[in-house]
């Protein structure tokens, strides 16, 4: 079996799965979206998702965020873990967006990235989730695990497998293999403990094989 075969077997056994490849975290809109993903750094979308109606229901707009207190901000995502960090550069991101992108969230990789504290797994996350881009892999922590368990990558580099599983997926698939590998590796394929007999990707997995 070819990487692009066992890539687009994979695919399709995650997708018998996970019917319903959603992110995993809540929002209303791209800025809040943007918001949710710097605080999930090192940090559960659970627990994003329990901080965040906080957050959100006090500062609803740009200038809130352009304008926040930071000790305020730090206050309310405590629980996140790095609100020193994170609270700056929500405000930064704000203020960024205001003052180089006319108010809007931008939409590219390349501009996104300018923001305080924006990789290229948030850039991507956005891109796919609020503007349909194709083609888009979000390189975090579950899908580097799965990808270098199936065979598909061999590297832990997000960077790496990013590009790699561009060239390998399909465009109109890309973003929701990912949302899929998170849910495969929170129920399925976790860090502690692989449970094959339960895995639909068991048969062609290399771990497994």
């Amino acid at each position: 079996m070819t990487e692009k075969q066992l890539a687009l077997k994979s695919v399709e056994e995650l997708k018998k799965m996970y019917p319903d490849a959603l992110c995993s975290l809540s929002y209303s809109n791209p800025l809040e979206l943007l918001i949710a993903t710097r605080l999930s750094a090192q940090c559960t979308d659970a627990r994003v998702n329990l901080v965040t109606p906080a957050l959100f229901s006090k500062y609803k707009t740009l200038d809130d965020y352009c304008n926040a207190d930071v000790k305020d901000i730090e206050e309310i995502i405590h629980s996140c873990g790095f609100y020193h960090g994170k609270s700056k550069d929500i405000i930064g991101i704000a203020q960024k967006i205001k003052s180089d992108f006319g108010g809007e969230v931008p939409s590219s990789i390349e501009e996104l990235t300018t923001l305080p504290g924006v990789g290229r797994k948030t850039a991507n996350l956005i891109m796919g989730d609020v503007f349909g881009e194709k083609g888009v892999v979000v390189a975090d922590t579950h899908l580097i695990r799965i990808a270098n368990r199936i065979g598909l990558v061999k590297t832990r580099d997000p960077k790496q497998t990013e590009f790699k599983l561009r060239k390998l997926l399909p465009p109109e698939e890309s973003n929701n293999f990912c949302h899929r590998a998170v849910l495969h590796g929170r129920a399925v394929c976790t860090a502690r403990k692989a449970y094959c007999e339960k895995c639909g990707l068991s048969e062609f997995c290399k771990k497994r094989i």
